[in-house]
């Protein structure tokens, strides 16, 4: 049976095979955690992000599905990146109530909704990338036969699901509940002996992929995106740029704090970087606070698309008009007619 050695957050457990082998007697852990974020302020914000999540992103989804002739390949993509963030919101119910009452839903819903999560952050760079690759396609080089054949659209999304799915399957293998010292039951990796090796492995590869070539992707096409609008008088091509720039900074913003803390947390556990008790204290609160983060950006993007998407919102108002919802004179008054949409429906057509 192995033994478990116990520092200042569960996150620290370490299993031993042989401990007599690997530690010394004389070691002395960590103190407990001093600090740490509210469970009930965490369960509450996981809470509103759940809901405004399952709102936004249903409404985005019906707004770019009832458009089908006006959708551009931009839009096909942020359809694609609307469900992802339905489908990871789904998990946050459980994620907030595990804040207040501990793991106590099993192992394999442990594996599942870890899934979503790194699904969702995998799927939803690589669309970034993609629209980032379509964007400069069509603006600096001017080319539209790649981007307007839709069919390849299709096979893209497909490669990028499979590829996100991909990218996540070492989750099904390192998580599992189990019971830590200091926190009860928890939801985390667990490696067994040879932590350090795997860790590395398991964590440097997917972020490699799944993280640094699509933003590397996305600095150069946005780079020279910009670097053309600003030399061009296409001054319809900038307004219809903001949406997909904001919603580019929005996830950089969101889970790139999490994925520098994550990387620093391997240095740190495979020994490259000095190990220290208040080194692990500070990992530790800001693993809490950048996942947070991450989990908050499921609801935004249809935030983005209301106030900077002026194309989403008249498709929106034409949808309640069609329904009886609002009047047709509602729509005159802000001068919104069948015109406003020869575009496409979240972001203007480039």
């Amino acid at each position: 049976m192995a033994l478990r050695f116990t520092s200042n957050d569960f996150s620290w457990d370490v299993y031993f095979e042989n401990y007599s082998e690997t530690v010394s007697i004389d070691a002395a852990p960590c103190n407990p955690n001093s600090w740490k974020l509210d469970k009930y302020f965490v369960m509450v914000i996981y809470s509103l992000v759940f809901f405004l999540s399952l709102l936004g992103n249903s409404l985005v989804m019906l707004v770019i599905l009832h458009n089908r002739l006006n959708r551009s390949v931009t839009d096909i993509y942020l359809l694609n990146l609307a469900m992802a963030d339905l489908l990871f919101a789904l998990s946050l119910p459980i994620w907030a109530a595990s804040k207040v009452k501990g793991w106590i839903y099993g192992t394999a819903l442990c594996k599942l909704v870890s899934l979503l999560k790194e699904v969702n952050f995998y799927s939803g760079i690589l669309l970034l990338a993609c629209i980032s690759i379509d964007r400069y396609l069509a603006i600096v080089h001017a080319t539209r036969a790649l981007t307007q054949k839709r069919h390849w659209v299709k096979f893209i999304c497909m490669g990028i699901w499979g590829l996100s799915l991909l990218l996540s399957v070492p989750i099904l293998f390192i998580y599992k509940a189990f019971d830590s010292v200091d926190y009860g039951f928890v939801c985390y990796e667990h490696l067994g002996s040879s932590t350090d090796k795997w860790r590395l492995i398991l964590r440097i590869l997917p972020q490699s992929f799944g993280f640094v070539l699509p933003l590397l992707t996305m600095l150069f096409c946005y780079g020279f995106t910009l670097h053309t609008l600003s030399k061009s008088q296409m001054g319809q091509k900038h307004r219809a740029m903001r949406v997909i720039f904001a919603v580019v900074l929005v996830f950089l913003l969101c889970w790139l704090p999490y994925n520098l803390v994550l990387i620093t947390d391997t240095l740190l556990r495979t020994k490259m970087i000095e190990d220290t008790c208040s080194r692990r204290e500070e990992i530790d609160q800001a693993k809490d606070i950048s996942e947070m983060l991450g989990f908050l950006h499921s609801c935004l993007n249809p935030i983005i698309y209301a106030f900077i998407g002026q194309k989403f919102r008249y498709s929106f108002f034409k949808i309640l008009a069609a329904r009886g919802i609002i009047s047709q004179d509602f729509l005159a008054r802000h001068g919104i007619s069948s015109s406003s949409f020869a575009s496409s429906s979240v972001s203007a057509a480039v």
